[in-house]
């Protein structure tokens, strides 16, 4: 009996296992888009997998993928887009999982406004976020309807594209996300309708995705917070209001009926198996970006995209 009772001690004294730290930067504030993040978090799969997983969301939302590539973070939410152009400036990145596997992006105008068919985005002012990507997506939706550059007016609304939208500044918003902008309009009694970038002659992307430091990434860690977040999102196809449930109680701020809407329409378009991808995908808007002037040469899907877990 004594030596049982020592044995218990001893084991009541030892400490837990240590769990690998990683810090995950957010590519904005938390909302549905991160959902298997949060819940892998709140059901326990990232302990599960031996990891206390940092979740930060940035001051600045184009930070994330600079201080992962300066070795500040571990991983970074970031756009398929936006890294083949950061490639091409020389960060050094790739991307080592997907969160979103579909495009949320589309070209949002009013429902019943003057703008019902792309052509008549002629002559017309079209608000936007964040140069760069947006000029090649838009080159590509319009000139299959006789619209070129020179026929718009580009505006810059500071991340305000449905208030700019709906008060009139501008005709059109590129860079809009369906899953909330449609429904931010729809709750304050506008109605919107999109133009998905996906069915007006740009190639199919993933709208989220994971990217890390390739020198100094560790495979491992990464192919476990993996192997959580698909455990995560089969959870939430799984159990979609429970996950809302759970989602929404970590924050009062999540608790409306925006970030309500949003869940539902983001759910299905949540990567199922985060750690693979299609290597075509890479390659096709690798092509489009050079074939729109964005950049000037081809890199090999392998410098853009791998996975971890095949390592």
């Amino acid at each position: 009996m004594k030596n049982i009772i020592a044995a218990l001690s001893i084991v009541a004294a030892t400490p837990a296992m240590a769990r690998d730290k990683m810090t995950l930067l957010l590519d904005w504030f938390v909302n549905p888009d991160h959902g298997p993040i949060i819940i892998a978090e709140e059901n326990g799969y990232f302990a599960d997998e031996g990891l206390e997983v940092e979740v930060v969301a940035p001051a600045d939302p184009s930070a994330p993928p600079r201080l992962v590539a300066a070795g500040q973070a571990d991983l970074a939410v970031s756009y398929q887009p936006q890294l083949h152009l950061q490639i091409h400036e020389g960060l050094p990145l790739k991307r080592v999982g997907t969160l979103v596997a579909t495009p949320l992006n589309c070209l949002l105008v009013l429902k019943d406004g003057p703008i019902q068919e792309l052509s008549d985005l002629k002559g017309k002012k079209i608000g936007f976020s964040v140069a760069g990507v947006e000029e090649a997506v838009l080159q590509a939706m319009l000139g299959e309807h006789g619209v070129t550059p020179s026929d718009i007016e580009m505006i810059n609304v500071n991340f305000s594209l449905s208030p700019s939208l709906m008060s009139g500044q501008v005709d059109a918003v590129i860079g809009a996300f369906r899953n909330f902008e449609l429904n931010q309009m729809e709750i304050e009694g506008v109605e919107g309708r999109c133009f998905y970038v996906e069915e007006e002659g740009v190639p199919s992307y993933d709208e989220l995705i994971y990217v890390a430091n390739p020198d100094r990434m560790d495979a491992d860690k990464i192919a476990r917070f993996l192997a959580a977040t698909e455990k995560a999102t089969q959870y939430i196809v799984n159990n979609p209001e429970k996950s809302w449930e759970i989602f929404a109680a970590t924050s009062t701020e999540l608790q409306d009926e925006l970030n309500a809407r949003a869940w539902v329409d983001t759910l299905p378009r949540f990567a199922l198996r985060p750690a693979g991808f299609d290597a075509g995908r890479y390659a096709r808007f690798e092509a489009f970006l050079k074939d729109s002037g964005m950049i000037g040469s081809l890199n090999p899907v392998e410098a853009i995209a791998i996975d971890v877990t095949a390592q």
